[in-house]
């Protein structure tokens, strides 16, 4: 296969995970929009964590609230959980690395407050912890997954939502990822503020 129809089958491949998860991820990202736009009217934050790419997919969506998204409107409260490195090294040198977000969750986190937890697997330890350290904290969470929601999945409760991709493809799985983080932030200035036109 030359390069250009490498490049080709590439495109194809994410048209058809992303037309694949349409339907199913529907109505999970509106209730997570919905519990995200509850938190923000009780002035309550966000806080976001994620290892890799995911790690970049927590500080995307995180600088879309705190600075804009598409339009000028107030900055909206959300934290990158990924972003401090003496913090993270600090923990994960003198405790372990699967700490790095629980620690920080049970210092910053508050009731009200929502977690999104992003892991393409859905085994990420140190997400995993977060989302028990958030629902210590009286914390909601959003979880963005794939694959088959890994041990994440089992760990959330009834007032949690999952969204989980409907792919194996780690690459895949991120792309509608991104997708879903533009819906989100798309959708919560909608709510907020109301529709442009």
């Amino acid at each position: 296969m030359d390069m250009q129809s490498r490049i080709r089958q590439l495109f194809l491949d994410s048209i058809e995970t992303k037309r694949q998860a349409t339907e199913v991820l529907i109505p999970h990202i509106e209730m997570a929009s919905q519990v995200m736009v509850n938190a923000l009217l009780s002035e309550c934050k966000i806080l976001a964590c994620g290892n890799g790419g995911s790690a970049g997919d927590a500080q995307h969506f995180s600088s879309e609230l705190l600075n804009r998204f598409e339009r000028e409107r107030p900055s909206l409260p959300a934290v990158a959980l990924t972003t401090d490195s003496s913090t993270i090294t600090s923990i994960a040198n003198d405790y372990s690395y699967n700490e790095v977000f629980s620690k920080q969750i049970r210092a910053l986190g508050q009731p009200g407050d929502v977690l999104l937890a992003i892991s393409t697997s859905g085994n990420s330890g140190n997400v995993i912890q977060a989302i028990q350290a958030a629902h210590d904290r009286e914390m909601t969470v959003v979880a963005l997954t794939g694959r088959d929601g890994g041990n994440m999945a089992s760990l959330l409760l009834p007032e949690d939502v999952e969204i989980r991709v409907p792919a194996r493809s780690t690459a895949r799985i991120q792309e509608v990822h991104l997708l879903v983080i533009h819906c989100l932030c798309d959708l919560i200035d909608r709510q907020l503020f109301g529709s442009e036109e």
